[in-house]
């Protein structure tokens, strides 16, 4: 009998590469963190946690691959979230524009032309980016998916591009330099 559930909600059209060709994906996620995925085919994912869970946090690091993967990243990214040194994000767009024309403008400006924006933020903090449906989703080590966000939320709220730029390239001299003090 299952202890523990997670029910998480993903887009009908992305029920399809949570489980994978030949349901690798779905296998991989269950055997990794030692969870059973229960998916119907209107987009809810049931996650149980299962005995062969080792992993205390196994059941909500299922629950973030799994809503990553709804969140429009592929699996192979996704399933980095299996690490503690991983974190999960979600900036919900719909709370600094309520139009589809606010919702449109904002999208584009975290994506930039050309995707040079969110590929920018990306490089500079080694994150990954995702913008799908009304959310910016970011996957990437705890303190650099914590800084991608604050960029994001920059940008979002209406600050210049620039200087949002001028904002990641001095954490990025910071991270940086605690790297270098943890090498010494």
């Amino acid at each position: 009998m299952y202890e523990n559930v997670e029910v998480v909600k993903i887009p009908k059209e992305r029920t399809g590469i949570l489980i994978g060709t030949h349901g690798e994906v779905r296998k991989k996620l269950e055997s990794d963190l030692g969870v059973e995925l229960e998916i119907d085919s209107e987009g809810e994912v049931n996650i149980y946690s299962t005995d062969e869970q080792k992993d205390p946090l196994a059941l909500w690091k299922a629950r973030d691959i799994v809503k990553a993967i709804g969140r429009g990243f592929n699996p192979e990214k996704a399933l980095k979230l299996v690490s503690d040194e991983y974190a999960f994000e979600v900036i919900d767009i719909s709370e600094y524009g309520n139009s589809d024309k606010a919702l449109q403008r904002l999208k584009g400006r975290i994506i930039g032309s050309s995707g040079k924006s969110r590929r920018y933020i990306e490089e500079l903090t080694s994150t990954h980016i995702s913008v799908y449906g009304k959310t910016v989703s970011i996957i990437g080590e705890i303190e650099t998916a914590k800084i991608a966000k604050d960029a994001i939320e920059m940008l979002l709220r209406g600050t210049s591009h620039s200087k949002m730029y001028k904002f990641l390239e001095r954490h990025r001299q910071d991270v940086k330099r605690s790297e270098l003090r943890l090498w010494k």
